[in-house]
This record gives structure tokens, sequence and C-alpha cells, in this order.
């Protein structure tokens, strides 16, 4: 193994999976990507497969077989228990002796700040939030859906989108534009026609996050029920993040509150201005900020922090990623 081959960093989404070999100065040695890491549709030695794989272009690339620190932030890793077990799913590959897995939410916590200090609020195909500070606490929610308290995210504001479009069109709900535009979308001219089709699987299922946009579109318009659900998605996102800064004790200092995931990325003005409109009214002293940087670098920094670099070396990683 060269020498100075300290981390192996991994971000494995749903979608997708980055991984980095960092050296020990900060140097990036090699990258690469590979498929959606998915251990509770394939099963976890499947689903490390797909990270193996990766990891195996990478080292091949950088020239090493293994690392001194692996730092993997993954998804579904939303119990201790669900941690342990990837943990030493990895640790058996042996790509590195010393193995810490976390959730995917907080390589982009750490990807935005400069020190684990912090909160993020991710809003992609779902709803997460977590929080850290630099002498290890931090605070999480399972973010497992309905069951776990969760509302909003992609998947569910297509689906509060659709239950009131369907409302509007037989008379049980208020009258809104989401009842002729969502179902335009599809080229379809009526909410019956949009839900015989979903329940039929004439249009897949995994079409309906594209109905999000439309929501939003909608909303921009000035529909009083679109922008009803962008007001309830800022309070939500709002909530999370007070409630993970007061567990930490953060609520009274000044701490940044990284908004990420495709939803919040896009920076949509309503969702945008009332996120900062609320957080200002609830946690005054928090600093909201978008998170553009890859999550990959997060998960290379947490390793870093492992590793105990000093910031020098953190700053030639983040380098790397933001130039």
């Amino acid at each position: 193994m060269g020498l100075n081959a300290c981390v192996l960093a991994v971000d494995a989404g749903n979608s997708k999976t980055d991984v980095a070999v960092v050296a020990a100065d900060g140097s990036v040695l090699a990258t690469a990507r590979g498929g959606g890491f998915r251990p509770p549709v394939v099963g976890v030695e499947a689903a490390v497969d797909t990270v193996a794989d990766a990891v195996g272009r990478a080292f091949a690339a950088a020239g090493v077989t293994s690392v001194e620190h692996v730092s993997a932030c993954l998804a579904n890793a939303d119990f201790p228990v669900e941690e342990r077990q990837l943990a030493a799913a990895l640790h058996a590959r042996a790509w590195g002796p010393d193995v810490e897995v976390r959730n995917d939410t907080f390589a982009i916590l750490r990807a935005g700040v400069t020190e684990p200090r912090g909160v993020a609020v991710v809003c992609g195909a779902g709803i997460n939030c977590v929080g850290m500070r630099p002498d290890g606490r931090t605070a999480r929610f399972p973010a497992l859906g309905r069951i776990s308290g969760d509302w909003g995210g992609g998947w569910g504001l297509a689906e509060e989108a659709l239950w009131h479009a369907a409302r509007a069109e037989d008379g049980r709900g208020a009258d809104t534009d989401l009842a002729r535009v969502l179902p335009g979308h599809f080229g379809l001219p009526s909410m019956y026609a949009l839900i015989e089709a979903l329940h039929l699987e004439e249009i897949a299922p995994a079409r309906r996050h594209e109905l999000t946009p439309v929501l939003f579109a909608t909303a921009a318009a000035g529909d009083r029920v679109a922008r009803s659900l962008v007001d309830r998605l800022a309070d939500e996102v709002v909530s999370m993040a007070t409630v993970a800064l007061t567990r930490l004790d953060l609520l009274d200092e000044e701490t940044p509150v990284l908004l990420g995931g495709s939803v919040l990325a896009a920076r949509h003005p309503q969702l945008d201005d009332g996120v900062r409109e609320l957080l200002a009214d609830r946690a005054p002293k928090a600093v909201p900020q978008v998170v553009t940087a890859s999550p990959v670098l997060g998960a290379a920094l947490l390793g870093l922090d492992r590793a105990g670099a000093p910031p020098k070396v953190q700053a030639r990683t983040r380098a790397y990623y933001e130039a």
C-alpha cells in the first residue's frame, strides 16, 4: 500500500455511489462512481458489492490496495444497529482497518462546514435532518417516512399534490389548478384518467417524482393550494432544524444550518424565503446556506477528522472538489 493512502471516502445514495481515495496530505488520488446503494431492496452483501466495484476502480487508479480509514456515509443507515451491520460488512472487505459508517445526510452536513459543527436538512426524494458538534455529539431523526413522523420530500410532495388534485376534481376539496396541470403533465385530460393510469401502472410509479417541479411551478403561478404545500414544507424544514439545534445546545450560538438535496438546492423562491423567515423567527442565530459541494467531500472530511488531519490538509481536499 502507498504510505500516503489515508482515507477511503464513500458516499452511497439510493441512485449512485461516489468514492474517493485521499492521501495523508489531503490530495485526492482517485475517484470513481458506481450504482445505487439499496440494502433493503437487494440485501446488504449485494449492496456492498456495488460499492466494491467503485472502490476497486478507485484503488486501481490510485495504485493502492487499502487505506488507513474508511469513512462511509450510506443511505439506509438510519439506526445505530444498521450502521453497525453495514460497518461489519465493509470491514469484511478489508479496505482498511478503521471503518466508520454514518447516515449519508452527515456527508452533506460535513461538506458544507469548515469544522464538524452545524445542522443539515436534506430534502430530496425524502426529508432528513442531522446535526453534529466537534465533541462527537450528534442529533438525528429516523427519517423513515410517515411512521417516523416525517412530512415532505419530493416524493411526499408529489403524493400531497395528487391528493389535493383528486379531491378538487371530484368536489371533496378546494379548487386548485393542480387538478388540471398534474394530468396535463402526462398528456391526460383529467385526474380520473391520471389516477387510473397510475393505479394500472400505465405510468411507471417512479414517474410520480416528476410532479414535484409541477407543484412548485403551480405555486409560483399563485395557486393557493400549491402555495400552502410549499409553506408547509418550509415549516417542516425549520421544525427539524430547530429541534436539532436545541438537542445540541446550539440554539443560542451562531451555527450553520445547511440546506441540501434536490428540492432545497433548486432554490425555489417561496420555499427559500419561507425557510429563512421562519429560521429568523425560531432560531435567530442560525446561519442558513445551501450546500452545493459534492457529498463525497463530506465523507472524506469526516475521515480526515478521524485521522486528526490539520485544517490545511482538509482545505486541500475541499479545494479539489470546489475547483
